[in-house]
């Protein structure tokens, strides 16, 4: 009797360790954050997609999955074609989209929104890239609504301004009269700079923003400014999973701008 009682108590224990059975929602939502956190994408993303399978309108697993995705994907380079990279982008679209739909409240959300809509635009044509500007403008801009040190929002706005500014004149004259894009009108230099300034201000140590200023500064030939800034990139530790390849673009960049007045 004892040892059929030990060998139940054991057939218990083993059933309630087995990451099928007692992990419900939150606590595949907790396991993915954490292996984030560490860096393994794919089994936070495994999590997350857990969770999903539990309960589809989740709102944190929602939003997660879709910067997980965002982050796999962003490790295949955009200059190489991609049929899987663009399919995690557009998962991570539509699971941005839930998360607004579960909950339009809160600011993670609508930033996982405009992150998903702008990286499932590098997959677009011209004139759908030109429509779907203006709701990466306008996610990110409820995002710092609800979260106005939502440092990931000021970024997006910093990029978005600069990326259309680096359009021809003629490109954003086309976008403006032909298609619609009356938006392209609100884009300025000086917004891409402060914006940017304002998401190295909230979190100093990323050196994705820091990296990001320097290339907008060194595109209106502040280049004095902008070897400051990778100075500071050179100088931080790495801290996200991309850090790596940030730094080997801040030091080509450094390299490029050396000697420029």
């Amino acid at each position: 009797m004892p040892n059929a009682y030990l060998a139940l108590s054991i057939g218990m224990l083993v059933t309630l360790a087995s990451p099928a059975a007692a992990q419900d929602v939150h606590d595949h939502v907790a396991m993915g954050v954490a292996a984030v956190q560490a860096h393994d994408i794919k089994t936070g993303l495994a999590h997350f997609e857990a969770a999903l399978a539990q309960d589809s309108t989740s709102y944190e697993a929602n939003w997660r999955a879709a910067i997980a995705l965002m982050d796999e994907g962003e490790a295949i380079p955009d200059s190489v074609p991609s049929a899987h990279r663009d399919s995690l982008y557009a998962r991570a679209e539509m699971l941005a989209r839930r998360a607004v739909a579960a909950d339009s409240s809160r600011a993670e959300g609508h930033f996982a929104l405009a992150a998903a809509v702008g990286r499932a635009s590098l997959t677009k044509g011209k004139k759908e890239r030109i429509r779907r500007a203006a709701v990466i403008r306008d996610e990110a801009r409820r995002t710092i609504a609800i979260d106005p040190r939502h440092d990931g929002a000021y970024h997006i706005l910093g990029r978005w301004n600069a990326e259309i500014m680096r359009l021809s004149g003629l490109s954003r004259f086309f976008a403006k009269r032909f298609l619609g894009a009356g938006i392209f009108g609100k884009a300025s230099w000086e917004e891409a700079i402060s914006n940017m300034e304002q998401a190295v201000e909230l979190d100093p140590g990323r050196i994705y923003h820091r990296l990001e200023l320097a290339e907008i500064l060194a595109d209106r030939k502040r280049y004095a400014d902008a070897r400051r800034e990778l100075d500071q990139v050179a100088a931080l530790p790495d801290r996200e999973l991309m850090d790596p390849v940030y730094r080997r673009r801040a030091a080509e960049l450094a390299r490029k701008i050396a000697d420029r007045k």
